[in-house]
This record gives structure tokens, sequence and C-alpha cells, in this order.
């Protein structure tokens, strides 16, 4: 995959998918977007490849607009926002994700 082309929809369909059995990595709470939580973001995704990320009740913000400034912020792609939870995805340069398509 090219890494300067946005996702496709199946593709982002693959990912939600393989989203769905993982367990959140970060969470983001009252404290909301700072550098601590930018930088685990970012390590997980170095790590992972795809991430999940839960909003706790006790975070304040617009989860679009976090969803939105994560995905800059960390250089991702952002495939879902469902309820409190954020799914991020970039490419590895081994990536380890195939899509089947």
């Amino acid at each position: 995959m090219n890494p300067n082309m946005p996702l496709t929809g199946k593709q982002k369909r693959h990912l939600r998918g393989l989203g769905h059995e993982l367990n959140p990595v970060v969470h983001i709470g009252q404290q909301g977007l700072d550098e601590r939580v930018i930088a685990a973001i970012s390590n997980a995704i170095d790590a992972h490849e795809l991430v999940k990320i839960k909003l706790l009740d006790s975070f304040s913000g617009d989860r679009h607009e976090t969803a939105e400034a994560l995905a800059v912020k960390t250089q991702t792609e952002l495939v879902q926002v469902l309820g409190k939870t954020i799914l991020l995805y970039k490419a590895a340069k081994k990536p380890g994700i195939q899509f089947p398509f």
C-alpha cells in the first residue's frame, strides 16, 4: 500500500474487522490530548500498525474533532470513530497487516 494514498472503503472495512478484536492501548481522560498521550499513541502505532483508543467518561472534548486531531498529530489514517472508541492505522515499513484485495 502506498503510504501517501488514503485508505479505500474496502481497506477501512477490513481494518474495522481486525480492530473489533483489539483492546484499547491508550485511554484518554480529562487531561485530553497532551504530549504524553500523543507519544504513547505514536509508539503503539509503530509497534502495532492498528490501534484502538478509548475516550473515558471524564473526557469532555468532541470525539470526532479529537479523532481528526489524533490522526494529524500521529500521521495516521482515521479508520473509525464508534462511540468513544477511535481506530487509527499507519502502514509499517514492513507491513504486518495484509489486505486481501
